[in-house]
């Protein structure tokens, strides 16, 4: 069935028309997102904290990264995994283990490319995936290669050998909107000022705010994500990745800020090097300007422009 598109508190409204895909006993209902166009399908991967609608679906002076997309030629998707968004919330947000780690995730993206690929008669997906996203997402295309034409990682994790931090003991985390505006400012250089205009983050940060319906009734308000991704993240960066990079084998590009924190050149250099399926090597492309929300940045139309001319190359 349709489902509402979350509006701006200005009333404008991400891209993309909004279908729900039924839930059953082993996945959540998922809630994704398309912008149709001729070309081939791409599908993007968001990362922790928050959906699609805020990330490549939300618009800055009328224009999102979806948008950009779609006018370069392509059928653009994106989905909401279960506990974000628009897609539902599973009870075991409530409990005591993490929820919605990689391998989990991971399912959930095959579905929704299963969905794309009965809707476009089989064909193969162009993939983009942002920062926690790159984990399930490259175990996706490592386990189904036959669907996967080209893998973008954009600020992309990799392993590390101390400082993980504890195992999360719950389900899910909240996440305020004080902590978004630290994440958007981490790894900036002192006197840059922040690569988010503040009236820009003030709207992005109401929607995000509007899209769990039980934020404004906490103190502080804030929203309740799943907890999988802090999970995978303490294993990762106490030197347990979640798959073989090794398994990939669509061609690749990795793309980073150069301000990104959690996707330093030593991280790019970890996981390039284990592309090892990769053919000719994984392409590494770091942009000026530009720290871990670049979609989202004011330098924002320089990672369109670098992941719009890779998937179009030839």
């Amino acid at each position: 069935m349709l489902e509402p598109i979350l509006a701006a508190p200005d009333g404008t409204a991400p891209a993309g028309e909004g279908i729900r895909l039924a839930g059953d006993a082993a996945m959540p209902a998922l809630c994704v997102r398309r912008l149709a166009g001729p070309g081939m399908p791409v599908l993007y991967v968001h990362g922790a904290t928050f959906p699609s609608a805020l990330s490549v679906g939300w618009r800055i002076d009328g224009r999102s990264w979806m948008d950009d997309l779609r006018a370069r030629g392509f059928d653009v998707w994106a989905f909401d995994f279960a506990g974000y968004g628009g897609s539902g919330r599973p009870a075991a947000m409530r409990g005591s283990a993490p929820y919605g780690r990689a391998d989990a995730a991971a399912k959930q993206i095959a579905r929704v490319a299963a969905h794309i690929r009965a809707r476009r008669g089989g064909a193969k997906l162009l993939v983009i995936a942002h920062s926690w996203g790159t984990l399930p997402a490259g175990i996706f295309a490592g386990a189904r290669p036959e669907m996967v034409e080209r893998l973008v990682l954009f600020g992309p994790l990799a392993q590390r050998e101390a400082g993980g931090g504890p195992m999360p003991a719950r389900g899910a985390t909240l996440v305020t909107r004080e902590d978004q505006w630290r994440s958007f400012q981490s790894g900036v250089p002192e006197g840059r000022g922040s690569p988010i205009a503040p009236e820009r983050f003030d709207a992005w940060a109401a929607a995000y705010l509007a899209s769990d319906p039980g934020s404004a009734g906490r103190d502080p308000a804030g929203v309740r994500v799943p907890s999988g991704p802090d999970a995978d993240f303490a294993d990762m960066w106490s030197g347990r990745f979640p798959y073989d990079p090794g398994v990939v084998r669509a061609p690749t590009l990795i793309v980073r800020g150069a301000w990104d924190p959690l996707a330093s050149d030593a991280d790019v250099a970890w996981l390039a090097g284990r592309l090892t399926g990769v053919p000719g090597g994984a392409r590494c492309v770091t942009l000026a300007d530009g720290a871990h929300r670049m979609h989202l940045e004011d330098r924002r139309q320089a990672l369109f422009d670098a992941v719009g001319d890779y998937l179009l190359a030839r």
